[in-house]
């Protein structure tokens, strides 16, 4: 290689990762508008006189029925079209539906905008994990995805934080007066600071985002969804129980994250800023030591022959959680509070990164897109649709009142975690002869 040609591939390669902090940036936001519900229980319980159930609809089943339907034939999208502006689209859209749930005046309208929410995030993880693997080389390309990766961890702390702080910037609001618009709540208000900044990011993505000419575009390649179903149900008993297994195990990960912060504030009397700063700590520090420390020796186990690595690195975890999960409703301290929730997140975060990385190695190439799309699908429906509500129909008709949040999620621990475990350990003899076959 010439030396003018290192150069280019050089400056090349300082792009593809100024594309990466991009589209962290974009994931940022996107985890900021997910995750400030969990900030917001109080008041918006408080202002639509709901329960918890009625609110974790809200956060849980309006965004994620959308979020899973929409993730496969924007997937197919994202692979026939222009991923940049897809992405740039969908950050247009759930910006402005966040900043449009601070103009609800009723419980359906939130629903609603939620639901769009859902929609445009949905445009995310297709199209930039397509775009990363186009723009870097084979030999750092799983660097480039991890660091993309530890996103979700870093967006999800750093949603908190950054909402605890807009959170305590309003909560003293009881109501202010906004020309056209008229009358808004803290609460309300708070959705539209955090809303609309995200459309400067859309800007940004189309302005100074190129789009990377695809590797290895063969267009008779494309297999038909059908084909790839009928593959699946062949091989049912290892898909299923794989996809199945970390589906239910996925509410008690989405059940934590949402209902961490108001653990806190009912159970120790936090505020809102100071449940925020504290569980976007955990988060970031917890979360993603849970998902390097996972995959590190998920890796070195791989390396010295021991083929279903990720499998057992997971089920360890759904074990690992339970006395970390389901002591949480028995502490008095916060401060011991803090490390078994400290623990609890990361040892939930250890499927991060396995749980996709045991479908890319069980089926064949042409068909791990759609294969991931599926298994999005059913863990956002069951994990996200489900988990939240589980926790909240807990606390309003087993225990009955607001306190007993922590020991909603120490009950859903201790029974949704074995159930996870089972399905997964009774599918390991077909996912080990999957895995047999691809090699």
């Amino acid at each position: 290689m010439s030396t003018q040609d290192e150069s280019r591939s050089s400056t090349s390669l300082v792009y593809a990762w100024y594309v990466v902090t991009v589209l962290l940036v974009a994931q940022l936001f996107s985890f900021l508008d997910r995750m400030i519900m969990g900030l917001l229980v109080g008041p918006i319980r408080a202002s639509f006189q709901i329960t918890d159930t009625q609110f974790s609809l809200l956060a849980g089943l309006a965004f994620s029925l959308f979020y899973a339907v929409m993730g496969l034939p924007l997937a197919r999208i994202a692979d026939r079209s222009s991923r940049r502006n897809l992405i740039a689209a969908g950050i247009a859209v759930w910006s402005v539906m966040t900043a449009l749930c601070g103009f609800a005046r009723s419980y359906w309208m939130l629903f609603f905008a939620r639901m769009g929410v859902g929609v445009g995030e949905a445009t995310l993880a297709p199209a930039a994990y397509s775009m990363i693997a186009d723009y870097f080389p084979k030999n750092i390309l799983a660097r480039a995805l991890s660091i993309y990766m530890i996103g979700v961890t870093l967006g999800s702390g750093f949603a908190y934080m950054l909402g605890g702080a807009v959170v305590g910037y309003v909560e003293n609001i009881s109501a202010i007066q906004v020309p056209i618009v008229g009358e808004m709540e803290g609460w309300q208000l708070t959705f539209f600071i955090v809303g609309i900044p995200g459309l400067l990011v859309s800007l940004l993505m189309m302005v100074s985002v190129r789009e990377p000419p695809r590797k290895g575009v063969v267009a008779s390649t494309e297999i038909p969804l059908r084909e790839v179903m009928d593959y699946i149900w062949a091989r049912r008993k290892a898909y299923f129980g794989h996809i199945l297994g970390l589906s239910i195990f996925i509410m008690v990960v989405y059940a934590l994250n949402l209902w961490g912060p108001t653990y806190f504030i009912r159970t120790f009397g936090y505020s809102r800023p100071e449940a925020g700063w504290i569980f976007g700590l955990v988060m970031i520090g917890a979360g993603t030591a849970g998902l390097l420390i996972a995959g590190t020796i998920s890796d070195k186990l791989l390396a010295s022959g021991v083929e279903d690595a990720y499998v057992r690195m997971i089920l360890f975890s759904m074990l690992a959680i339970l006395p970390c999960a389901g002591s949480l409703g028995y502490i008095s301290d916060d401060r011991v509070a803090i490390v078994f929730m400290s623990l609890a997140v990361f040892f939930s975060a250890f499927q991060g990164g396995l749980s996709a990385g045991t479908l890319q190695l069980m089926t064949p190439n042409r068909m791990r897109g759609q294969v991931t799309a599926l298994y999005m699908l059913a863990t956002n429906l069951i994990g996200l649709g489900l988990g939240p509500t589980v926790i909240a129909l807990t606390t309003d008709y087993v225990f009955g009142y607001d306190a007993a949040i922590g020991k909603s999620i120490s009950l859903c621990s201790v029974i949704v975690c074995p159930i996870g475990a089972i399905i997964l350990w009774r599918s390991m003899p077909a996912i080990r002869k999957q895995l047999a076959e691809q090699k």
